[in-house]
C-alpha cells in the first residue's frame, strides 16, 4: 500500500447492524424504556391535575445584599448582609498557625473574602440565608 490519499473507488466497509431509529416513538426490539420517565400516553385512570399555587424563584444570595421575599414576613425586601467568621476563616487560621507563624493566624479574621455572609430581613430581623464560603 502506498502512503498518501486512499484510492477513490474503495467503498467503506458495511455496518454489522441496522442503524438506530432515532426518530421513532418505540424503542428498538430488545431495549426497555428508561426507569423514572413516564411513557408517552394517556395519564393513568383516576389521575387529576391539582394546582398547588405559585412558586417564587429568587436569585441566589451571595456576598452582597440582594432582593428577595422574606419567608417569615412574606415581604419583598433587600437583605442586610452581615459578615461572620465561618469554616474557611477558621481553616485558614489553623493553617497559618500550623504551617506559618502563629502571629499571623489572626489575618483571616480581617479579610472579608474569608468570612461567611449572613442575610437577614430588615423588617422582621430574622435570618433568611447564610452564604457559606466553604
Amino acid at each position: 500500500m502506498e502512503k498518501g490519499n486512499p484510492p477513490v473507488n474503495d467503498p467503506s466497509p458495511p455496518y454489522p447492524d441496522q442503524p438506530a431509529n432515532y426518530g421513532g416513538t418505540a424503542p428498538p426490539p430488545g431495549m426497555y424504556p428508561q426507569p423514572g420517565f413516564p411513557s408517552a400516553g394517556p395519564p393513568p385512570a383516576g389521575y387529576q391535575s391539582v394546582s398547588t399555587g405559585r412558586v417564587i424563584v429568587t436569585p441566589a444570595l451571595q456576598d452582597i445584599a440582594g432582593q428577595t421575599v422574606c419567608p417569615h414576613c412574606q415581604q419583598q425586601v433587600t437583605t442586610i448582609a452581615t459578615l461572620k467568621p465561618g469554616l474557611l476563616t477558621w481553616a485558614a487560621c489553623g493553617g497559618l498557625a500550623i504551617f506559618a507563624c502563629c502571629l499571623c493566624c489572626w489575618i483571616p479574621f480581617c479579610v472579608d473574602a474569608c468570612k461567611d455572609v449572613e442575610h437577614s430581613c430588615p423588617s422582621c430581623h430574622k435570618v433568611i440565608y447564610i452564604y457559606k464560603r466553604l
